[in-house]
């Protein structure tokens, strides 16, 4: 009996990425929508990456957190979409095992770098802006290296943590996905051994890392706004105000759609939702994170007419 099951783990090199159960019409159409946001997201996150690194003006902790934070889209957005084109057009949708740890692992690690980027980068507003004066020994360009680096190394961990724990799942012959992607709640639900331990270890990890960088975030922000009630300028207030706001826009598009699939043990949501809540952190967010960053910020606007302008006049 032993050797049946391990002849039929064995079975499994390779799985069936269901996506998106549409009739023919919408899979054109919606192919179409899907290929335009991975456009979008590219040209605003390569070009939000390229203004920052050219524009002297812009060399500042700010700016620099908001580049890796434009990489990390740009890393994780492709790391699920270009495959999941190719399936539209594709009417096998395999992937195998190996490219779907692959993209397990990576997604992974670029999806909680940005968690753990985005509370660093609320730290830097409470150090700019309830501590000025320290400001610069604060946020140094050593310090703001290590910020970024200790994100990527906390990533890596809980990425390593998962992807261990994903390879132990065994799969009987059953091989399909029902996700345009291969997210660690669809491969527990179709593996044929007991995935208790690896649900709880994701519950912990996830509400780990929720809890600890939503703290740092509610915490700074509870500075901040005390901070700034207390500036005498209603420009001032504005302005202050209006740096935060971008960021707490993209603060709440990734931990919500994030905290909704991954906080919830054994979640109970259809396969069509969790795929619609996958598209927003996967695809919407890294598509209105540069936008809302751009048009929001004066600095960032005045560089890229800089940019522009600069293109134009040595043609």
């Amino acid at each position: 009996m032993r050797r049946e099951l391990n002849r039929n783990y064995s079975e499994v090199t390779e799985f069936i990425l269901l996506g998106f159960r549409t009739v023919p019409k919408l899979q054109i159409l919606l192919f179409l929508v899907l290929l335009i946001i991975y456009m979008i997201i590219i040209m605003g996150n390569v070009t939000m990456i390229t203004v920052i690194t050219m524009d002297s003006r812009l060399q500042m902790p700010m700016y620099f957190f908001l580049r890796n934070l434009s990489y990390l889209d740009l890393c994780y957005s492709t790391v699920i979409t270009p495959k999941m084109l190719a399936n539209f057009l594709n009417n096998e949708k395999k992937i195998s095992y190996n490219s779907c740890l692959a993209q397990f692992f990576f997604f992974t690690l670029f999806v909680t770098n940005e968690c753990f980027l985005l509370s660093v980068m609320t730290f830097d507003l409470f150090s700019a802006i309830c501590s000025p004066l320290l400001y610069p020994v604060q946020m140094s360009h050593k310090v703001c290296v290590q910020l970024v680096n200790g994100s990527y190394i906390f990533g890596f961990i809980n990425s390593v943590v998962h992807t261990g724990f994903t390879l132990s799942l065994h799969f009987c012959q059953e091989n399909q996905l029902d996700h345009f992607f291969c997210d660690v709640s669809v491969l527990n639900k179709i593996s044929c051994v007991d995935t208790f331990v690896n649900e709880i270890v994701l519950f912990i990890l996830s509400a780990l890392i929720i809890i600890t960088t939503t703290t740092v975030i509610l915490v700074s922000y509870g500075y901040i706004l005390s901070t700034v009630l207390k500036i005498p300028s209603t420009q001032g207030r504005r302005k202050t105000f209006s740096t935060c706001g971008s960021h707490i826009a993209v603060v709440c598009l990734l931990y919500g759609t994030v905290f909704f699939i991954y906080a919830e043990p054994g979640a109970t949501s259809s396969p069509e939702q969790s795929k619609i809540v996958a598209v927003f952190y996967t695809l919407i967010t890294p598509m209105l994170n540069p936008l809302i960053y751009s048009l929001r910020n004066r600095d960032v606007k005045d560089a890229v007419k800089r940019l522009l302008c600069g293109k134009w006049s040595s043609w």
